[in-house]
């Protein structure tokens, strides 16, 4: 097997421990290609006052919920670097083919989502081509134009591929890890605590 030097599962432990509220039920989209706004226009209807923290933006996103008769998800947005954050508390749009794949135009895409029930899905795309995805929990069944071509890097992350994987499997740990191998980009808590975030309302359909 070749070597491959990534960030490994573990590393973001932290998130699930500092953010448990966000952790149940979110989905995570790294972007390169797209600004905040713009994305804001792909994937929802409407710019929504900045927020400060992941306690604001779950809090914002369940009331939202509410207001619109779940007919409506909160986006909260920031750049890190050259790419854009995106975070959907109780969300999955970035996870869609439907929505995910026609938003990512012009992009590079990586989204994962998890939520309280262990459903999770892992997607990368490319300019509206879907290059990989897969249940992190399952991550032997994988579909997409290019399934295989980082196999060693998904198991030197943590991905478990064995029929019956241990206990401390962390699927959701392996996609953060997953997600800054494929983009180079290595989130912290400081940027899901401090930052004041873009936000915008997408519907759901």
């Amino acid at each position: 097997m070749i070597s491959v030097m990534v960030a490994r599962s573990a590393e973001y432990a932290w998130f699930e421990e500092l953010f448990p509220e966000l952790a149940e039920a979110c989905c995570i989209t790294l972007v390169d290609g797209a600004g905040p706004e713009e994305l804001i226009g792909r994937l929802g209807d409407a710019s929504l006052p900045g927020l400060t923290g992941t306690s604001a933006i779950t809090d914002t996103a369940f009331e939202l919920l509410d207001e619109s008769n779940d007919q409506d998800q909160l986006l909260a947005l920031t750049r890190v670097g050259a790419w854009t954050l995106v975070i959907e508390p109780n969300g999955y749009l970035g996870v869609t083919e439907d929505r995910g794949l026609p938003a990512s135009a012009g992009t590079r895409w990586i989204s994962h989502f998890v939520n309280i029930n262990g459903v999770d899905t892992f997607l990368w795309a490319e300019d509206g081509n879907l290059r990989l995805a897969f249940e992190p929990t399952f991550p032997e069944s994988r579909w997409g134009s290019d399934p295989d071509g980082h196999l060693d890097a998904m198991r030197a992350v943590g991905f478990d591929f064995a029929l019956e994987p241990p206990d401390d499997y962390a699927p959701a740990q392996a996609c953060f890890a997953f997600a800054e191998h494929l983009t180079g980009v290595a989130l912290t808590a400081d940027t899901f605590r401090d930052t004041t975030f873009q936000c915008g309302r997408a519907p759901i359909r």
